[in-house]
């Protein structure tokens, strides 16, 4: 379990990484991860500070970190 989530923390980052901030409903959408697993890896990313979650409205934003994201060949 602990292998499936890392996994999906991974896809998760690199969504956002590739992406930049996105709505949580289209984050899961692109990375197609299931509920647990999903909301696991984006609470481990989130407790391990690489993610920033914000409330707009009625809906969550997530977005990397401003030290997380990389610059596109590096």
């Amino acid at each position: 379990m602990h292998e499936e989530i890392g996994t999906t923390a991974g896809t998760i980052w690199q969504a956002l990484n590739n992406n930049g901030e996105l709505s949580l409903p289209s984050l899961k959408q692109q990375v197609a991860a299931k509920s647990p697993v999903f909301d696991w890896a984006l609470g481990w990313l989130a407790r391990e500070d690489k993610v920033v979650i914000s409330r707009q409205q009625r809906s969550y934003r997530v977005r990397l970190n401003d030290g997380q994201a990389r610059s596109a060949g590096v």
